[in-house]
C-alpha cells in the first residue's frame, strides 16, 4: 500500500503503559462490537502456556514482508516514531476522508472515531476487554480500540500484509459507521428478545455489513489517493477468509456448527468485502434485507 504519503489523524489516542484503569462494568455504553479472529484458540494458547496458533494453520499467499514493524515499548503517548502507529494513524485519516465525504454526499454528517491503542487490556464505555479478543468497536464512546500486537497474531494466521491489517481497522471504522447510522443500537435491541441462535445470525449480519463498508472504503480510498498496490486486494480476500467462522473452527479442529457463527463463513465475509470493493456504494451493504 502507498501509505506514508498520507496525512496522520489526531484522532488517536495511545494508552499503552498506562495499564487498563479503574474495572468498569458495561452500562449503557452497550456491548463491543467486532473483536478479532481465532480468539479462543489464542486464549486455551496463553492458558496452557504454549503456543496454538499453528491450528489456525498458517497458509495464504499474501506477502507479510510488508508488515509495519511493531515496537513492544510502551510509552503512554502517541509515538510518531512508530511505524505501525503511523500506519494505522494514516489508516485512520484515509477512513475519515472517505466517510465524511459520503456522508456528505447523503446530507449527513460524519463524526469521526477515536481510535485508542493499548497493550494488555483496556477500560471502555462498553466494560474491560482484554487484548486477547482483538480489535473492537465500542458504540458507548464512539472509539475504536486495539492492540498492535494482533497483528502480530493476524501474521502468525497467515492473513499478513498492510492490506490485511488496513482491512481490520476498516471494519471496525464500519461498526462505528453502523452506530452513527442507528444500525448497532437496533441490532442490539432485537438480540436481547431473540433466541442465542437467531442473536447469533443478527451479529453475522451486523459483522459482514462492516465488511462491506471496509470494502467501500478501500473501493473510495484507492480512487481518490491511488493507495492499493498488485497484491493488497488478494491479502484482504485472504484475510477475510482465513477469519471466517468455518475456517476457525476447522483449523481448531472442531465441528463446524453454522449456529455458533457471530462473524460469517469465509465464503460470506469475502462476498461482502468484494462486494464493497466493486460498487463502492453503501447501499449495496445491506446484509440485513439480503
Amino acid at each position: 500500500m502507498r501509505w506514508r504519503q498520507g496525512r496522520r489523524s489526531s484522532n488517536v489516542e495511545d494508552r499503552r503503559g498506562k495499564g487498563p484503569g479503574r474495572a468498569r462494568m458495561p452500562g449503557r455504553g452497550g456491548l463491543k462490537i467486532g473483536g478479532g479472529a481465532g480468539i479462543i484458540v489464542l486464549l486455551l494458547g496463553m492458558f496452557l502456556g504454549v503456543d496454538l496458533s499453528g491450528l489456525l494453520g498458517t497458509g495464504g499467499s499474501s506477502s507479510t514482508a510488508s508488515l509495519p514493524r511493531l515496537s513492544p515499548q510502551s510509552t503512554g503517548t502517541v509515538r510518531n516514531d512508530d511505524e505501525a502507529t503511523a500506519f494505522v494513524s494514516t489508516m485512520l485519516a484515509y477512513n475519515e476522508d472517505v466517510w465524511t465525504k459520503l456522508f456528505k454526499e447523503s446530507n449527513q454528517q460524519y463524526r469521526p472515531a477515536k481510535l485508542v491503542i493499548f497493550d494488555g487490556g483496556v477500560n471502555s464505555a462498553c466494560g474491560y476487554t482484554s487484548s486477547a479478543a482483538g480489535p473492537f468497536y465500542c458504540p458507548g464512546d464512539y472509539q475504536v480500540y486495539i492492540d498492535l500486537n494482533f497483528f502480530r497474531e493476524l501474521q502468525k494466521m497467515g492473513a499478513g500484509g498492510d492490506f490485511a491489517q488496513a482491512y481490520v481497522l476498516a471494519h471496525e471504522v464500519g461498526h462505528h459507521v453502523q452506530n452513527l447510522l442507528g444500525v448497532s443500537m437496533a441490532v442490539q435491541k432485537r438480540q436481547r428478545v431473540v433466541s442465542k441462535v437467531e442473536a447469533n445470525q443478527l451479529s453475522v449480519l451486523t459483522e459482514l455489513q462492516a465488511d462491506c463498508y471496509a470494502g467501500v472504503w478501500a473501493h473510495h480510498a484507492h480512487k481518490d489517493n491511488q493507495l492499493l498496490e498488485p497484491g493488497d486486494l488478494e491479502e484482504g480476500m485472504n484475510a477475510a477468509a482465513t477469519i471466517g467462522d468455518d475456517a476457525l473452527m476447522s483449523r481448531a479442529g472442531a465441528r463446524i456448527r453454522p449456529e455458533a457463527f457471530t462473524h460469517g463463513s469465509s465464503q460470506q465475509r469475502q462476498e461482502w468485502l468484494y462486494r464493497g470493493l466493486n460498487s463502492g456504494d453503501p447501499q449495496q451493504c445491506d446484509t440485513f434485507a439480503s
